[in-house]
């Protein structure tokens, strides 16, 4: 098999992925530096149990003119042999998912007091070390932590969050990264010129795509393609032993959806579902090429990666040029959906027609703020639409129609109108993010602009990050941010601590976005007003304090003894006390966060 026959067997055939680990430990090693136990963590396939086994033998390496801890092992030593087939017998190597209780632990922890028998360390490799039990974690711990000077532990696993912080912080932990797919394709390029197989790249490059960053997946395929090509790795071969479809007919049926083509969509599929391929590759396969042309939007150099085909770089540049972002989003969102929907189908090729039937019809339909911009507009002009100017929009390219909108300045308020009789769009006006410089006239600025949405506080831009789902914001500004100063265009706050360093930036950012305005958000030494955090919680700690001084409150708490209040909550007037404008009796008026009659109490 390749996958064994092609195994890593020093740090220079680990240099293919995994740069970054194999320069600490280079210089871990130079200065002498060596850890008592290692945590190697990464997806299936990326050579963490091979890994192991070559730090083991770069513990142990012993040659006549070298005896010392060394990467360098181009020249095998006494104990490598031996060490990477596993048979030797100062270096231990455990699974445990088969050994995962506290007496296999205490075990280890009872031979780890002699010395090795012939290598310079006793090296105990332990395998999905996860899968260990609570008990068994507890009572490695102290070994772990002081081990004896003889003794190195290395641990590999998959679940790296299921490894207790305990045993985490006792380690020198190496992520072990997926391997890129130009990285596969080189390694396989490599071993087929090493084995006399020819090899076209684009049979590799599938290869390389299908097995996910994971070199010991590709090798098994590739070995399989090998058998299935009678010693000749072909795309046509790879294609039909993995159930793709051709990644040039995957283009040709995007660009179908694109046009909202949906006659010539079906077609396409159809041809290919005949020619083998699985209704879900096809999908998966039309996901990867909508995020490759969105990625080519912001990311032109990711068109060189060796394991696109050409059609794909070409094709994938232009689409990336002519197709709108909220386009692509649109059409993954719903591939998104449409792909588990077509997998737990019992109609798999039906179910995938229907998802391509609606990526087709909603190829055309306007972005959810263009749709709202034109119905405002419709009903400010009194139900007839004017026309505006066409032309791509910027960086996102594709058809959609620019909304000329005024933002640095705002005229004064017109006289109103009559309404009409009939029933009346309640809309407001949406911002145009990209605005056009056709037809507009240019008014002298105000002093101070004026936002198309009024910010005056801090909770008025908490308002607009609830209204806009921007709950990450809206969690920040609530949490980190002190108002000092607030006007239009400029915000001065003062942060508290643990405030990310990124949060002025991203607030001045999006207070543009829904404003309309440029702002400057800036930091003042002046401390500011409490967070809405705080401010709430000392609002609830009033109502509680006043909640205990209520006559029938404490009547309440010395009846029950033991009874505490957890809880005051005010209560929203009614529709019909806001229409008769009732005001509490005089006796009960205070100022805000007050106990009033009505409000709840919770014991």
């Amino acid at each position: 098999m390749l996958a064994r026959k092609y195994r890593p067997k020093d740090f220079t055939d680990l240099m293919v992925g995994q740069e970054p680990m194999v320069r600490t430990l280079t210089n871990a090693f130079e200065t002498g530096r060596i850890a008592q136990a290692y945590m190697l963590t990464g997806v299936r396939g990326v050579g963490k149990t091979t890994t192991a086994r070559i730090l083991a033998r770069a513990l142990n390496y012993k040659t006549a003119e070298i005896d010392k801890p060394t990467i360098d092992l181009r020249v095998p030593g006494e104990h490598c042999q031996a060490i990477m087939e596993g048979r030797h017998v100062d270096v231990i190597e455990m699974d445990a998912a088969s050994h995962t209780g506290i007496d296999d632990i205490r075990e280890i922890i009872e031979q780890v007091r002699y010395r090795p028998v012939s290598a310079r360390f006793k090296v105990y490799i332990i395998d999905e070390v996860h899968m260990l039990s609570t008990a068994a974690f507890n009572g490695l711990l102290k070994t772990l932590e002081e081990p004896p000077e003889h003794v190195k532990f290395i641990f590999a696993t998959t679940e790296i969050r299921k490894v207790p912080i305990t045993v985490l912080s006792r380690c020198q932990r190496f992520d072990l990264r997926r391997i890129s797919a130009s990285d596969l394709v080189g390694l396989f390029s490599t071993i087929a010129a090493k084995e006399g197989i020819e090899a076209e790249p684009d049979a590799l490059a599938m290869i390389a795509r299908a097995a996910e960053g994971s070199a010991r997946d590709g090798l098994s395929l590739m070995d399989q393609a090998i058998a299935h090509g009678g010693g000749v790795v072909q795309a046509e071969a790879v294609r039909g032993m993995l159930g793709l479809a051709d990644r040039a007919r995957i283009v040709d049926l995007f660009q179908h959806i694109v046009r909202g083509d949906v006659a010539s969509a079906l077609n396409e599929f159809q041809s290919q579902y005949e020619a083998g391929a699985n209704p879900v590759v096809v999908l998966t396969d039309l996901a990867d090429f909508t995020h490759l042309v969105t990625r080519l939007k912001y990311v032109p150099d990711a068109a060189n990666d060796p394991s696109l085909s050409e059609v794909e770089r070409t094709k994938a540049a232009e689409f990336a040029q002519g197709v709108a972002v909220t386009t692509l989003s649109r059409i993954w969102q719903m591939l998104l959906k449409g792909i588990p929907e077509t997998e737990n189908s019992s109609r798999t090729a039906g179910a995938a027609e229907m998802v391509l039937i609606r990526l087709a019809h909603a190829a055309h339909l306007p972005a959810p703020e263009d749709a709202a911009r034109r119905l405002a507009e419709f009903s400010s002009d009194g139900g007839a639409p004017r026309p505006s100017p066409s032309a791509p929009s910027g960086n996102g390219g594709g058809t959609r129609v620019p909304y000329q909108t005024n933002v640095t300045a705002r005229t004064p308020e017109p006289a109103p109108r009559p309404q009409p009789s009939g029933p009346t769009a309640m809309l407001r006006a949406v911002p145009n993010p990209e605005p056009q410089n056709i037809g507009r006239v240019e008014t002298k600025p105000a002093e101070a602009p004026t936002p198309l949405v009024p910010v005056n506080s801090i909770g008025d831009i908490v308002d607009l990050a609830t209204e806009k789902r921007d709950v990450k914001l809206k969690a920040l500004v609530r949490n980190f941010v002190r108002p000092v100063r607030i006007e239009p265009g400029r915000l001065d706050v003062n942060l508290t601590e643990g405030a990310p360093g990124t949060l002025l930036n991203e607030l001045a950012v999006k207070l543009k976005e829904w404003t309309g305005i440029h702002w400057i958000v800036s930091t003042s030494r002046e401390e500011g007003g409490p967070t809405m955090v705080e401010a709430e919680a000392k609002a609830q700690e009033q109502r509680v304090s006043d909640a205990r001084q209520d006559p029938d409150v404490a009547a309440i708490l010395a009846q029950f003894p033991g009874a505490k209040i957890i809880d005051v909550r005010v209560r929203a007037p009614s529709p019909e006390e806001e229409a008769e404008d009732i005001k509490p009796p005089a006796a009960a008026e205070s100022e805000e966060g007050d106990i009033l009659p009505g409000d709840d109490i919770e014991f």
